[in-house]
């Protein structure tokens, strides 16, 4: 999967970037428009995937739990809401229109995630479910 050691490499990289833009268009999102900073983002993406074995948010602490972490999986449960109050998800991966036009500036979002102790809870949902698609269900 890599070309060195360390991490993927660059084809790697811009493979997942063409399908992040692809898939971001597909369901009426937005990358952000700075690409060098989405590809530092895929990669990221892609060194979780190869410690993991799935792509947790590279801007959060994973736990190497896919069931504990299934709400940081990009893209997380979080970004809907985010992108919505804020211009932005949590990593900035995705922006609205508004952020896209620059009519909006972006600033720090806020964790939204619950603390691990609270995510741990019996009956306790770590985040708005997702479709298939993952888009959050209404």
């Amino acid at each position: 999967m890599a070309d060195d050691l360390y991490g993927p490499g660059q084809q790697e990289i811009d493979k997942l970037y063409l399908r992040l833009e692809r898939d971001a268009k597909q369901g009426g999102y937005n990358l952000n428009p700075d690409v060098e900073f989405v590809k530092g983002l895929a990669k990221g993406l892609l060194v979780n995937e190869m410690r993991y074995g799935y792509r947790a948010c590279p801007c959060r602490l994973a736990s190497d739990d896919k069931i504990q972490d299934k709400d940081i999986i990009c893209p997380c449960n979080y970004r809907d809401a985010d992108v919505a109050e804020f211009g932005a998800c949590y990593c900035a991966l995705y922006v609205s229109g508004a952020v896209l036009k620059g009519d909006k500036e972006l600033g720090s979002i806020p964790e939204r995630r619950p603390p691990a102790e609270e995510r741990q809870k019996p009956g306790k949902a770590s985040g708005p479910e997702l479709s298939a698609a993952g888009f959050m269900k209404l």
